[in-house]
């Protein structure tokens, strides 16, 4: 039915429950499919703004995209029951030539592999060279995740982790430990930033009151920030913003106007729009990036449907070459229009 990015052409449909996802996900190779969907052009006609539909009791988010072929064209849906407290991801890859369905993939693991994969790629395009030392704030599965994503990408020399809680410090160096690199607990975010190159914001606090301050970064620093998605969040300050010499935008709208760290420092008459760049750009090389050893410059996420299509895709072609996932047992064709 396709051939996912070059593989044989698939004669079912695949189906992946959110353990083959994660059995045969690879950060290395994600990283390399989310460069190649970056550096083609990603403009709206391709991949338009998310939709969001909201009911009494629930709401529904869809991203959807078109990439350059031959990746296939998707969608990924978020179906959220907030009274209930649970939450439904689902990814659907279709043929671009066809528009037969090739792949259904639960998406909850693709949604935090796409955040870190598409962080790593961006960190290895934004940081000096050499090894990196790290400051992880937050010690959650995204934060986790973002260790394990940098470690296919760069060489690690140390990272530190801070969050509230010691057993949650504790619970983040014990589960990296294959990783291979030390993990260093500290009792709070200013010692973990603290002479490090890269610093990973990963956690919000419970108030939203910023978790990294522009005081605390040292020239040369590369900041991630990926917490903040929606205007009443917060995970930096507005020196944070102040300071930065650039900022590297996965969605360059949504990050201006709909995180509430943006918000938050035009508000204070910080403007900037001026120093922003979207990350098409870094990867596509229409911006060089770092120029200075000195400047300190910020990654601002806020996930897009470019990283949840590239990852699910990696996880498709994947399990269609191990022999993993399903069939979905009845036959969903096209029609002729």
């Amino acid at each position: 039915m396709l051939a996912i990015n070059g593989l044989e052409e698939l004669t079912v449909v695949l189906v992946l429950d959110d353990g083959v996802v994660r059995s045969v996900f690879d950060w290395a190779e994600a990283v390399d499919d989310l460069r190649e969907a970056y550096a083609a052009a990603a403009d709206e006609l391709r991949f338009p703004p998310r939709t969001m539909a909201r009911g009494d009791q629930g709401w529904l988010r869809t991203l959807s995209g078109v990439p350059s072929k031959p990746a296939p064209m998707g969608l990924k849906v978020i179906a959220a029951a907030p009274a209930v407290g649970q939450v439904s991801y689902l990814v659907a890859l279709f043929d671009q030539d066809t528009a037969e369905l090739v792949a259904l993939l639960d998406g909850h693991s693709i949604t935090g592999f796409r955040t870190a994969a598409t962080s790593a790629l961006a960190v290895d395009l934004l940081a000096g060279p050499g090894p990196l030392t790290v400051a992880v704030i937050g010690s959650g599965f995204e934060a986790q995740n973002h260790v394990r994503a940098l470690a296919a990408v760069r060489d690690l020399e140390a990272v530190r982790v801070y969050s509230p809680s010691s057993a949650s410090r504790s619970r983040f160096a014990s589960e990296l430990a294959g990783v291979a690199v030390p993990i260093t607990p500290v009792d709070s975010a200013e010692a973990a930033v603290a002479e490090v190159s890269l610093i990973v914001c990963a956690a919000r606090s419970r108030d939203e009151s910023p978790t990294l301050r522009g005081a605390w970064l040292r020239p040369g620093v590369t900041v991630v920030s990926i917490g903040s998605t929606l205007p009443e969040q917060r995970e930096v300050d507005a020196a944070v913003l102040d300071r930065a010499d650039l900022v590297v935008a996965d969605v360059v709208d949504e990050v201006l106007g709909q995180t509430g760290d943006l918000i938050a420092a035009r508000e204070a008459g910080i403007e900037v729009g001026p120093k922003t760049i979207s990350l098409a750009d870094l990867v596509g090389r229409r911006h060089p990036g770092r120029t200075d050893p000195d400047q300190i410059l910020l990654y601002k996420s806020v996930g897009s449907a470019v990283q949840d299509l590239a990852v699910a895709a990696t996880c498709a072609r994947s399990a269609a070459r191990l022999g993993r996932g399903a069939e979905l047992p009845v036959e969903l064709r096209p029609v002729r229009k």
